[in-house]
C-alpha cells in the first residue's frame, strides 16, 4: 500500500506514523525523544525511528514509503530542510531534511515547523476544515501560531510568521525567554499559568491543570490566576483578528484542555475588546496530538504533488491527502 512516514518531534517523546493517501493512519508509534543526551544522540534516534517506519511499511504493508515528513520545534529553514535552533534539543544548524534522506533511501523529505505543521493539519483535516481563513494558536510551554489560507499555511517571508506568542500584551509584564517584556507567552501559556498557580497557592508542583480544576472548584485565587492568563491571551488574539481578518480561530495544546473552562471566558473576554473587528467563531483544536504527524503526512504528500507546489512549511496543496481523517 502507498504511503508515507511521518514524524512529530517533541521536546520529550516523538509521534509517528505511516500515513496513506487518503488520509488513513496505517500505524502510529511514540518513542522517548532522549534529550538528556545530548543533541547528536536525539538526531540519530530520529534517523534510527524513522529508519524502523520505513521497515514497518515493508513487512507489513509490501513497500517502502513514498516520501516523509517530519515536524520539529524551533526555527525551522523549510526551503533547506535545515532545523537552525531548537532551545529544548539543543540544536543549531541541523540538515535534518538531508540526513533523513540519506537514511531512507534518498526518499523525498519535508521539514517543518511543528505548530504550522499542526495547523496545516488542522485547516484541512479538523477544526478549520471548510474554512478559508482560519488561525491556528497552540497553548503549550510556548505559544505560537499558524496562519491558514485556502488549505494552506502562511509561512512567511523567513519562515517566522503567526509567532504570536511574542506579541507583547503588556508592557511592563514579566520578562520573556525572547529578551522582550509583557509577550502573551510569558503571561498566558501553559507554563506561565504553571508558574502563576505553583506560586499563588503555594505548591511547587501545582500546574496549570491543577489551576483549572481549581477554577471549576470556585477557588477565587485560581480564578484571579486563570482570568489574568485569558486576558493577555484575548488581548493578543485581538491584535490577530484586526492584522488577519480569520473566519475560526483554533486552539490547541495543553491548556486547551480545559475545555470550557477555557473557552468560555475567552470568548467573553475577545468580544469585550472588539470594536470593529468581525468576530470569529473561536473553536477548540479537533486532532488532538494527532495533528503534528498528520501535519507531517500532509507535507511528504504535497512533496510529492509534483512541480509548481511550495513546499515550505506545508504552504502548497495537495489534493491527494485533504478527507476526513480515518484512524
Amino acid at each position: 500500500m502507498r504511503h508515507v512516514i511521518a514524524l512529530d518531534v517533541g521536546g520529550t517523546g516523538m509521534k509517528a506514523a505511516l500515513v496513506g493517501a487518503d488520509g488513513a493512519l496505517l500505524y502510529e508509534a511514540r518513542r522517548a525523544t532522549g534529550r538528556e543526551r545530548g543533541p547528536d544522540a536525539v538526531v540519530e534516534t530520529i534517523l534510527d525511528f524513522a529508519a524502523d517506519l520505513r521497515a514497518h511499511g515493508v513487512e507489513h504493508l509490501g513497500a517502502s514509503a513514498v516520501a516523509a515528513g517530519v515536524a520539529v520545534p524551533g526555527i525551522v529553514d523549510a526551503e533547506s530542510g535545515t532545523a537552525v535552533y531548537a532551545s529544548n534539543l539543543g540544536w543549531r544548524d541541523v540538515p535534518l531534511r538531508d540526513l533523513l534522506g540519506k537514511r531512507l533511501g534518498d526518499v523525498p523529505v519535508a521539514l517543518g515547523h511543528d505548530v504550522r505543521t499542526g495547523g496545516l493539519a488542522e485547516g484541512r483535516l479538523g477544526a478549520g476544515r471548510g474554512a478559508d481563513r482560519f488561525f491556528f494558536v497552540g497553548l503549550g510551554t510556548g505559544i505560537a501560531g499558524a496562519i491558514g489560507i485556502e488549505g494552506t499555511i502562511e509561512a512567511g517571508a523567513h519562515g517566522y510568521a503567526g509567532e504570536i506568542g511574542h506579541v507583547v500584551v503588556r508592557p511592563d509584564g514579566p520578562e520573556c525567554g525572547c529578551g522582550q517584556r509583557g509577550c502573551m507567552e510569558a503571561i498566558a501559556s501553559a507554563a506561565a499559568v504553571t508558574r502563576a498557580w505553583a506560586d499563588a497557592s503555594g505548591d511547587p508542583a501545582a500546574d496549570a491543570a491543577d489551576c483549572a480544576r481549581a477554577v471549576d472548584a470556585g477557588d477565587p485565587e485560581a480564578v484571579r490566576v486563570w482570568l489574568d492568563a485569558v486576558d493577555a491571551l484575548a488581548a493578543g488574539l485581538v491584535t490577530a483578528l484586526t492584522l488577519l481578518d480569520p473566519r475560526t480561530v483554533i486552539v490547541g495544546g495543553g491548556l486547551a484542555e480545559a475545555g470550557e473552562t477555557l473557552f468560555t471566558p475567552l470568548r467573553a473576554a475577545v468580544e469585550r475588546r472588539v470594536t470593529f473587528q468581525k468576530v470569529p467563531e473561536i473553536v477548540p483544536a479537533a486532532l488532538g496530538d494527532t495533528a503534528g504527524c498528520l501535519g507531517a503526512g500532509l507535507l511528504a504528500w504535497d512533496l510529492l504533488a509534483g512541480p509548481g507546489t511550495d513546499h515550505s512549511d506545508g504552504s502548497g496543496r495537495s489534493d491527494r491527502l485533504s478527507t476526513e481523517v480515518s484512524a
